[in-house]
């Protein structure tokens, strides 16, 4: 079973997912965040892939993309660099990147290097729905590998339904329209959002994205879906710390 189904079907509720952009904040530093992020309990990585013109996110992680690009960072230097990272890494790796540099290197061949590494799926955020029914998602099965689409507050019924029934794995609720970037709180436009989405009851599970950075958030999201997903809080305390364990020991303060 692809890793990301096993963790939903062992833990439907209450799981955490990390995202950081490889190569930052040093271009060796990828595989050493990933297992120091198994050895603190997180659940699933999204390791994000530097992009030069990244639009669904933030400050905070478009500068990450920026130094990792400038670092040396590429799709190809990734996958050497998690050759070997399935020795002693067994919760699920996702990757997460825009459509130009996977374009690039090759559809076909960028699946074929995610199951030689170990990578469960990926997430495109420009991807469209009806090119990933037509031209990727028969690839992707092929290699039994994931393609998670995102869902916004603007995203209709229709095409949830649309989605939940042409995906596995999870759908990621993006929190806001807006870019990546952390938040004190959601408003009540967020929690009706949240609450419409309950109302669905879809067949994938869901994990909330976008702005969780502290206690409030993060419990309003793992009480509206099957878990949250933190993206630029951590990507921030990787650049302020001098390991990856500090980073993270500063999260769990954050989100005490």
């Amino acid at each position: 079973m692809n890793r990301i189904n096993s963790l939903f079907k062992t833990k439907p509720s209450g799981i955490l997912s990390i995202y950081f952009c490889a190569g930052h904040p040093t271009l060796n530093s990828t595989c050493d965040i990933i297992r120091s992020l198994q050895q603190h309990g997180i659940d699933m990585i999204e390791v994000g892939i530097p992009f030069s013109d990244p639009m669904a996110d933030g400050p905070v992680i478009q500068d990450a993309a920026t130094q990792a690009l400038r670092n040396g960072m590429s799709l190809r230097t990734l996958f050497s660099q998690l050759e070997d990272i399935r020795k002693d890494v067994t919760i699920p790796l996702i990757l997460m990147g825009y459509l130009n540099p996977i374009l690039h290197f090759g559809f076909e061949e960028f699946c074929k290097e995610c199951v030689r590494v170990g990578i469960d799926g990926m997430i495109i955020p420009d991807l469209p729905f009806n090119d990933y029914l037509k031209d990727y998602k028969p690839i992707a099965d092929s290699y039994d590998l994931r393609i998670i689409m995102l869902i916004t507050p603007e995203t209709s019924d229709e095409r949830i339904r649309l989605i939940d029934s042409h995906t596995d794995g999870f759908i990621y609720m993006v929190s806001s329209a807006a870019t990546t970037g952390a938040q004190r709180e959601f408003d009540a436009a967020k929690q009706a959002y949240f609450s419409r989405i309950n109302a669905m009851n879809l067949h994938n599970p869901r994990m909330i994205g976008f702005g969780i950075s502290n206690r409030q958030t993060l419990e309003a999201a793992q009480q509206n879906a099957a878990g949250a997903i933190i993206g630029s809080k951590f990507v921030s305390l990787l650049q302020q710390n001098p390991s990856p364990a500090d980073a993270i020991e500063q999260l769990f303060e954050a989100l005490r």
